[in-house]
């Protein structure tokens, strides 16, 4: 059985096997190396998160000398950085119950997997102007109910978790908002990614693959690439 390597997070997750998206990058990347398997949940908290991990990481894995995942990319913070008096507080959670939430995932997912390598991604920056004009229902306030400071603190405290967790991070907050006009380049309705988003996100996922030791050049093919096939012999090759 190949590796497999799983992204357990929200929308931006779940949205990532679309056209041009950061985790469709990955199966790409890894097609003769390792499964890339997703487990998106669009909406979802880190509370939700909590709840729903036995059914996403079932015990049935373990079963039958199951292999442990190579890695899991554990992307949540944008809706729990939803503001608790603006029209989607249902999703909101408290700064330090979000960084309690992925202290256990990660805990849940090194005692479950020692060898399983954890990358945590912070949530996104904001444009806020853009939410106004993309929100999920009825907005009377007609304030966004994110801001991009919220969101900052957010992806702080899961900067701050890694760290305390020894597990590498890719600070998407932080690093989005190096580059210029950020806001439309890489984001299509002030949350959501656009293909320079997502390609943005795979190129900082894949680095920390690489910084763990998982890429193609240390992982194996499965099966033998066709330069390695004898044409006057080609059976021969399935032999070994």
């Amino acid at each position: 059985m190949r590796p497999k390597i799983y992204l357990f997070g929200d929308s931006i997750t779940e949205e990532s096997f679309s056209d041009g998206g950061w985790g469709a990058a990955l199966a790409n990347h890894f097609s003769r190396t390792a499964d890339v398997v997703l487990r998106g949940f669009s909406g979802y908290n880190t509370r939700w998160a909590m709840k729903v991990l036995e059914r996403v990481f079932p015990a049935e894995m373990n079963v039958g000398g199951g292999r442990a995942p190579l890695a899991v990319t554990v992307f949540f913070g944008a809706n729990d950085a939803c503001l608790p008096d603006r029209y989607s507080a249902f999703q909101h959670v408290p700064i330090d119950e979000y960084r309690q939430n992925l202290h256990a995932i990660v805990a849940y997912l090194k005692n479950r997997w020692p060898s399983t390598h954890v990358i945590l991604i912070t949530p996104p920056p904001i444009d806020e102007a853009a939410r106004l004009l993309h929100p999920y229902g009825e907005n009377p306030s007609n304030l966004p109910e994110r801001t991009n400071e919220t969101a900052g603190n957010y992806a702080k405290a899961c900067v701050a978790v890694a760290g305390e967790c020894g597990v590498p991070v890719v600070d998407l907050w932080t690093r989005m908002q190096q580059f210029r006009e950020w806001d439309k380049a890489y984001l299509r309705d002030g949350l959501h990614l656009t293909s320079g988003g997502n390609k943005l996100v795979f190129e900082e996922v894949i680095g920390k693959l690489k910084e763990v030791g998982l890429s193609l050049e240390t992982l194996p093919a499965d099966l033998p690439f066709i330069d390695g096939i004898d044409p006057d012999n080609p059976l021969k090759a399935f032999e070994e």
